[in-house]
């Protein structure tokens, strides 16, 4: 059943962005990112993403903004996550390797919803362990909660009186920048290949 629940949250959300896109891209003709935005479902909306406080592996209180200082790929997951967010993020951190060799900046940043399990010592470790530039960062219950909203994510724990508990989630990627905040969203159908060159080309924008 919870299953089922991620799947209808996933749905919903799509559809959400592209109501969004209608609303407020949609009809414009001056959106310097229009030949970059795919055709199914475009991004740009200020109603992804924004303010959040969360904890990086030092322990230290972060803000977006010292987190988002340059195009960066947002992914929500957690690090006990069997299959889909090693996969994920993995593919993220190549996407980013092949953007680094064409010249182009993007850093991969990871936001746990599993706080329970994810200390900032766990974090630290994630981090190091994918290498690059990567960012991990956790929170308490109510920062990620708070975080989790602004991007319009989902999330849902399973019982967790067995400390196997796995978490239901959206597995969205975020493309987003300080200057104009939300760009584009990748699922998880992308590839890093097709990710590096579809954010390439909102980089050459800019």
């Amino acid at each position: 059943m919870t299953r089922l629940y991620a799947i209808l949250a996933t749905v919903v959300l799509a559809v959400g962005l592209g109501a969004m896109w209608l609303l407020t891209l949609g009809g414009r003709s001056d959106d310097q990112f229009a030949q970059c935005r795919s055709g199914q479902i475009a991004g740009g909306s200020a109603a992804i993403g924004g303010p959040f406080e969360l904890i990086n592996g030092k322990g230290e209180t972060v803000t977006d903004k010292d987190v988002i200082t340059e195009p960066t790929l947002v992914y929500f997951g957690y690090t006990f996550c069997p299959d889909v967010c090693p996969f994920d993020m993995s593919r993220n951190a190549e996407a980013v390797d092949i953007l680094a060799e064409r010249g182009q900046s993007v850093t991969p940043l990871f936001i746990s919803i599993d706080p329970d399990r994810d200390t900032p010592e766990v974090m630290a470790d994630y981090a190091f362990n994918l290498g690059g530039k990567t960012i991990a960062l956790t929170g308490t219950p109510e920062q990620v909660k708070a975080a989790s909203q602004t991007y319009k994510t989902y999330y849902k724990a399973h019982d967790k009186s067995d400390e196997y508990y796995l978490v239901d989630h959206s597995t969205f990627t975020y493309l987003m920048t300080p200057e104009h905040g939300f760009l584009e969203f990748f699922n998880r159908d992308d590839t890093a290949e097709q990710m590096a060159d579809k954010v390439g080309c909102f980089l050459e924008q800019i």
